[in-house]
């Protein structure tokens, strides 16, 4: 098995497979202002298991397609769609996000918690922009730098995991750049990553291991997220997730 389809056997039976919570997807919303529109198209990318996807089914009038390359994921949303009683309203798309096919100005809101890092934040949004309708929704969760100065171990660690980490107002910048005008922000609780994502995720390591022979490829897995969660542990004052909702003002 590679590191793909173990990293997806890990975090399948996981609620998220990244840092939020209900409420803060709910806070996205209402900042959002979608809830006021009617008959919308959504497109949650990088959806994992359905997280996000099923609040915005629950909370918007709204057809949603969920995407997320990985199909084990998709099999597991579609399960607890239809637990929840919103299967007719989501549409599973198995699907890169280098490859997507969505009509131009097609979405009345583009959704991704915690997955833009996949392409990179700016070539998300910058290539995301013309799927959106005008005055469409962007609300993405993004690895943000929560102060100007780190540790220089923190710093080292996440410039080689993902070199496009910033500070919120650079982030701002660059959504502002590409065409969108910020409408919200707000930075993703410690809730959202202890209880929300890590602590769900180590109570799935002995059982990982076990499933794969205790192989050296799992174990590499297992430890590279207990690195991660150290570094939270000891440093979670200087990063986070910053959530950011913008709406498309316009070409970029």
């Amino acid at each position: 098995m590679n590191e793909l389809a173990l990293l997806a056997d890990l975090h399948r039976d996981t609620e998220r497979q990244g840092p939020c919570g209900q409420a803060e997807t709910r806070l996205a919303i209402e900042l959002s202002g979608l809830r006021e529109r009617r008959g919308l198209r959504i497109a949650d990318l990088g959806c994992g298991t359905g997280a996000s996807t099923l609040v915005l089914a629950h909370m918007l009038d709204a057809s949603i397609v969920a995407v997320d390359f990985l199909e084990p994921f998709l099999e597991t949303l579609t399960a607890r769609a239809d637990d929840a009683g919103v299967a007719e309203r989501i549409i599973p798309c198995t699907a890169s996000m280098e490859a997507l096919d969505f009509a131009a100005e097609s979405l009345d809101a583009i959704w991704s918690e915690g997955a833009i890092y996949n392409i990179g934040f700016e070539r998300g949004v910058r290539e995301w922009h013309r799927f959106l309708k005008p005055g469409g929704i962007l609300a993405v969760s993004e690895l943000t730098w929560l102060t100007e100065r780190r540790p220089a171990e923190l710093d080292a660690y996440w410039r080689e995991q993902y070199a496009e980490v910033d500070t919120a107002a650079a982030k701002m910048a660059l959504l502002e750049h590409h065409g969108y005008a910020p409408l919200g922000y707000f930075v993703l609780p410690r809730h959202c990553w202890l209880e929300g994502y890590y602590l769900p995720l180590q109570q799935r390591f002995q059982t990982f291991l076990s499933a794969h022979e205790n192989s050296a490829a799992a174990r590499t897995i297992v430890q590279d997220c207990r690195q991660e969660i150290d570094l939270y542990e000891r440093y979670s004052q200087y990063f986070g997730y910053g959530f950011y909702i913008a709406r498309k003002s316009g070409e970029g």
